[in-house]
């Protein structure tokens, strides 16, 4: 079964194929194929000229800096990018473009998206999410930094961390309680707050793998203007919920073509080391490339929920649970295939962070551990297994929700 999505998008496919043979290299032969500076000058360039053409925020309307784009179109688009080996963004633009952008673009007051959405496709403004806290993570309700509104401007105390890229952003979004005698779930609010201030510190945190991406922030009356607030005031947590909610159509297209370049990978570092007589390692690789097959029609199934414009929690829950077992399992193999030599890192680790379609790495050991130190992280990050599995419980089986302490 190889279900497509009819002649329209066949015929947009066809005009995203072009775009690439007109602006790639005639000898492309993928990012991951250049050496490493050259690949990250590439991606600089390559992210002005998707802004050119309206392909960097595809379905946001031209009077923003996009191209006016369907869903659909916006599927076809990122995969043919995909299977080109080119970013469908810059190293930023998921927290820029896909969280933040897209949450003010549907949320966002007139002068807010006036404000923000058109520094965002220049890059001039980046931004990070100031979400979880070290007392609040999977329990993001039980947030502590709080906010409070004095003279226009809200006064911010508080801790974030892990916030991805915060030493290169300029501004993030913060939730913080400004209502304590509100529930848990109420009281919060998604501020928008400037980076480059006396009240603001960030942090640096090395992680297992030498990247320094992670960073704890630290609020001391941090300011922000009193209309630099998502949703309205104490409504952080609808603000939230509908952020974790977008872009489910990037990801449910774009990871079965990762996954399974990856499974592709591994088979071939069977292949090279001669186990595949193996039976064990026969068995690990036919459950490895099954799965990968599995992510590929759910995908189509979020997909098809996605571009009706169904919320979609319970699959999305499913896809997270999925993929992040899945690429931790892969992983760990192919550093189990490898033996002693995956602990002496060689040749280059793959360009983006948490990403997996970087065949210039190819079977390089350094690609393969830098990969397994990583991959469980994605088992905690955005949602830890044993939450998406209680979302999963609760939600979809119908079971009763785990009692909590009372105190």
């Amino acid at each position: 079964m190889n279900p497509e999505y009819g002649e329209e998008a066949s015929e947009f496919r066809r005009t995203i194929q072009a775009f690439l043979a007109a602006n790639l290299p005639q000898d492309w032969a993928g990012l991951g194929a250049l050496p490493t500076e050259e690949a990250r000058a590439f991606t600089a360039r390559w992210r002005t000229v998707l802004a050119d053409h309206g392909y960097l925020v595809p379905t946001w309307p031209a009077e923003y800096g996009g191209a006016g784009l369907t869903k659909l179109q916006q599927v076809v688009m990122v995969e043919e990018f995909a299977r080109a080996d080119v970013p469908a963004n810059g190293p930023n633009d998921n927290f820029s473009i896909k969280m933040i952008g897209n949450l003010l673009l549907k949320f966002g007051t007139e002068e807010q998206k006036r404000r923000f959405l058109p520094r965002i496709v220049s890059g001039e403004d980046r931004w990070c999410q100031g979400f979880s806290e070290p007392g609040a993570g999977s329990d993001l309700a039980g947030l502590s930094t709080k906010a409070r509104l004095v003279d226009g401007e809200w006064i911010i105390d508080g801790q974030k961390i892990w916030t991805s890229e915060a030493t290169t952003a300029d501004w993030i979004f913060v939730l913080a309680r400004t209502n304590p005698d509100l529930p848990r779930h109420q009281g919060i609010s998604m501020l928008l707050v400037p980076l480059d201030q006396p009240g603001v510190e960030v942090r640096p945190i090395k992680m297992i793998t030498g990247a320094e991406s992670f960073n704890e922030v630290f609020f001391s009356g941090a300011r922000t203007a009193e209309d630099c607030v998502v949703l309205g005031v104490d409504q952080g947590w609808k603000a939230a919920m509908a952020l974790l909610g977008l872009e489910r159509g990037d990801e449910a297209a774009t990871n079965p073509i990762m996954f399974g370049a990856e499974v592709d990978r591994l088979i071939a570092l069977v292949a090279e080391r001669g186990l595949g007589k193996d039976e064990i390692v026969r068995d690990r690789i036919a459950r490895a490339y099954s799965r990968a097959q599995i992510m590929k029609y759910l995908g189509k199934r979020i997909l098809t929920g996605w571009l009706r414009g169904e919320s979609g929690g319970t699959e999305a829950s499913v896809s997270k649970l999925y993929w992040s077992e899945h690429h931790r399992d892969v992983t760990d193999l192919a550093m189990t295939l490898l033996g002693p030599a995956g602990l002496v890192p060689e040749g280059r680790p793959p360009l983006r962070h948490f990403r997996t379609d970087d065949p210039g790495a190819a079977n390089s050991t350094a690609s393969w551990s830098h990969s397994w130190l990583t991959a469980v992280s994605g088992t905690i990050y955005a949602g830890t297994s044993e939450i998406q599995r209680n979302i999963l419980a609760e939600s979809a089986l119908g079971l009763p929700r785990e009692p909590r302490p009372t105190s």
